[in-house]
C-alpha cells in the first residue's frame, strides 16, 4: 500500500534555511507541509491541532519573533503532552556536544543533524525523514503482528478453558472441532465460507463427522457434568425433547459468550 505523504512540522528561524526547504519540498511530492515556523510556542499548537508525522527542529532559534531561544523546553513540553503518537523528530543544530546530543536523545529525538556537516542539506533532512518513517512502519507492523498472535493465544485459551468447566476433555476428538468452529467465528466475523465449510477443509472430514464428533463431545459433557455446573456454565435454553443442544447451538452460544469476556 503506498503511504500518504509525510505530514511535516518545521521549526527553523533561518530565513535562507526556510527557503531551501520551501524550494525542495515544491519538488517533491511525498511530504505535506503542516507549517514552517520560528516559534516554539506556536510549533506546539501546530502539533495539536495538525498531528505532524515529522518535526525538524532547529535546536537555536535565536531570531524567533516569539517563544524560547533555546528548543529544549519545546521537546520537553511535547513529552508532557502525551500524544497518542510520537512524531520523528529531526534535530538541526550548529552545536557539536556530545552532551547537548545525549540531552536530546533523552527528549526523544530520533536524529540530530549537525548543520556545518559537509553533507547537510535541506534535502538530506527531507530523506532522513522518509528512512525514519519507513523504519517505524516496520516496527508498528512488527508490534501489531505480535498483538494479533497474543489476542489470538488469548482467544484459544479462553475458549479450551470454557469447554473444560463442562467436562469437554481433551481426550474427545470433538472438542477440536468445537474449538475451531469457535475460534474462526471469532477470529473471521466477515468471511464468506461457512463454519462448517472451513470445519471440513481444515480438518479433511465430511460435515457428518464433523457434527456427530462435535455431538458425541456435547453428550459425553451432559452425561459427566454436574447439572449445577451444566446450569453454571452453559445458559443457554436447551431444546426439552433432546434435552442437550444442537452442535451449531452450542457453538454459537460460545462465540457469544467468549466475546463478552474477551
Amino acid at each position: 500500500m503506498e503511504l500518504k505523504p509525510m505530514k511535516i512540522l518545521i521549526i527553523e528561524d533561518d530565513i535562507n534555511d526556510c527557503n531551501n526547504f520551501l524550494k525542495c519540498l515544491k519538488s517533491r511530492n511525498d511530504f505535506e507541509l503542516i507549517a514552517i515556523t520560528d516559534s516554539d510556542v506556536e510549533a506546539l499548537n501546530y502539533v495539536q491541532l495538525k498531528h505532524p508525522e515529522g518535526i525538524v527542529l532547529d535546536i537555536e532559534l535565536n531570531n524567533s519573533n516569539s517563544g524560547n531561544t533555546d528548543s529544549l523546553e519545546f521537546l520537553q513540553t511535547l513529552n508532557n503532552l502525551n500524544l497518542d503518537y510520537r512524531p520523528i523528530i529531526i534535530v538541526t543544530t550548529h552545536i557539536n556536544s556530545q552532551r547537548t546530543y545525549e540531552i536530546l536523545h533523552r527528549y526523544g529525538v530520533d536524529i540530530i543533524l549537525y548543520k556545518n556537516h559537509p553533507t547537510y542539506s535541506c534535502e538530506h533532512v527531507l530523506n532522513k525523514l522518509l528512512i525514519l518513517r519507513d523504519t517505524s512502519s516496520k516496527n508498528s507492523l512488527s508490534v501489531l503482528k505480535n498483538e494479533i498472535v497474543d489476542n489470538e493465544t488469548k482467544i484459544s485459551n479462553c475458549i479450551y478453558h470454557e469447554l473444560d468447566l463442562i467436562g469437554i476433555t481433551p481426550n474427545l476428538k470433538g472438542r477440536k472441532y468445537i474449538h475451531d468452529a469457535i475460534f474462526y467465528l471469532l477470529t473471521s466475523p466477515n468471511s464468506n465460507v461457512s463454519v462448517m465449510q472451513y470445519l471440513t477443509k481444515i480438518h479433511h472430514k465430511s460435515s457428518t463427522t464433523i457434527t456427530n464428533g462435535i455431538q458425541n463431545a456435547i453428550i459425553h459433557a451432559w452425561r459427566v457434568s454436574s447439572i449445577e455446573d451444566l446450569s453454571m456454565y452453559y445458559t443457554a435454553r436447551i431444546n426439552y425433547e433432546t434435552g442437550l443442544p444442537t452442535p451449531m447451538e452450542f457453538v454459537y452460544f460460545y462465540v457469544d459468550k467468549i466475546k463478552k469476556l474477551i
